[in-house]
């Protein structure tokens, strides 16, 4: 099985944590729709033959931007052109991009989940995001798509915003969850270089969280959640029991996928590759035949600690068995001692041969994966 994703370079505002290009430009929109179509046409045997495409998710920027016309276009592409075995077709959406039209026809073209961008319910904080929503906006949202008879819905928040103590994190759980949607995805506010948020820590206009203050509101997250009857099943996402986004899942269990679109990621089973970043260049070169995808061939340690960093962020763990037979190494022996470590600091689980993170361990996942990482 496989999936694609599809990136879609615009914004309708500029954020102030993300790099996303924010034109609503008709022309260009139709020109990179022309071009993510091409790519389509000019990658269709990226997959091996047989290999049925069970997902397909159109996330980055604001894919809700897109027309009708614009998504038939490319799921016709995909449709013609790959063979198919359906289980989720995902569409990222901003809460204001929620009419009851919109609604109907993303439902009509088959798109069965959304993944909403609130970010926080807190009018001033969405105000620091730049965000064109209102809370209102987004409690309406959340019940349009309801209404509409969008069953799998996903609500992505934001933590980590600077505070004196932890009640708006609190407060954006508790209407969260209110709303009853059977998915929740939530990431850290990180200040990243090349963002007006990062020019702006530069600067000394912003500072930071303490990343103190964040692991609190990521232990919060985590119990609110269980308390809930949510998983989390991977670091970053939790879902009710029959609701785990397959797409994602499959992302960090290492299913191939294909990415489409400026700057969009590939993974084939075996190495990754990414697409040129500029939107006039991909254009450009998909119009002229010249490539626009970068292989990396991965060296087998390479590969081994990829399957580490996202497999451990998983509730299903690191299969040591799995590993050796892949890359030859036996972790187990080569980093006994880290292993002990773990155990005794109770960050790991180990179970039929997995190593599965505790909820201590899940926040330090990334460290973990490199104390485990093969030379």
């Amino acid at each position: 099985m496989s999936g694609i994703y599809i990136h879609i370079p615009f914004c309708k505002q500029a954020c102030h944590y993300c790099d996303f290009h924010f034109s609503t430009n008709k022309d260009l929109m139709e020109d990179m729709v022309d071009s993510i179509c091409l790519e389509l046409e000019q990658r269709k045997d990226f997959f091996q033959k047989g290999d049925a495409v069970k997902t397909v998710y159109f996330g980055g920027g604001t894919p809700s931007l897109l027309s009708k016309h614009h998504l038939e276009r490319i799921l016709e592409k995909i449709t013609t052109r790959y063979s198919l075995d359906l289980e989720e077709v995902t569409l990222e959406a901003n809460p204001d991009d929620l009419s009851t039209s919109n609604l109907q026809n993303w439902k009509a073209l088959g798109i069965d989940r959304l993944s909403i961008g609130i970010q926080t319910f807190n009018p001033e904080i969405l105000k620091f995001y730049n965000r064109a929503h209102t809370a209102e906006e987004s409690l309406k949202a959340i019940e349009s798509a309801k209404s509409t008879g969008f069953e799998k819905l996903s609500v992505d928040l934001i933590y980590g915003f600077p505070s004196t103590n932890h009640d708006l994190w609190k407060r954006d759980l508790e209407i969260a969850l209110s709303q009853n949607p059977r998915h929740i995805s939530s990431y850290c506010l990180t200040v990243e270089p090349k963002t007006a948020l990062g020019n702006w820590h530069k600067k000394g206009k912003y500072k930071a969280a303490s990343e103190d203050f964040a692991a609190e509101q990521f232990e919060i997250l985590m119990q609110s959640m269980e308390d809930a009857g949510y998983v989390q099943y991977e670091i970053s996402n939790f879902g009710k029991s029959d609701q785990f986004a397959i797409h994602n899942t499959n992302y960090w269990l290492g299913v191939p996928y294909l990415g489409i679109g400026p700057s969009a990621h590939s993974f084939d089973g075996k190495n990754r590759g990414s697409n040129i970043a500029n939107n006039a260049q991909y254009i450009k070169k998909l119009k002229t035949g010249e490539s626009i995808y970068a292989k990396e061939i991965l060296s087998k340690e390479d590969a081994a600690n990829d399957y580490l960093l996202t497999s451990l962020r998983t509730i299903w763990g690191t299969d040591l068995t799995y590993l050796k037979d892949y890359s030859g190494y036996d972790l187990a022996d080569l980093k006994k001692d880290t292993f002990k470590m773990l155990r005794q600091e109770k960050l790991i689980l180990e179970d039929t041969n997995k190593i599965i993170l505790t909820k201590k361990g899940r926040l330090l996942a990334d460290s973990i994966a490199e104390s485990l990482f093969l030379p």
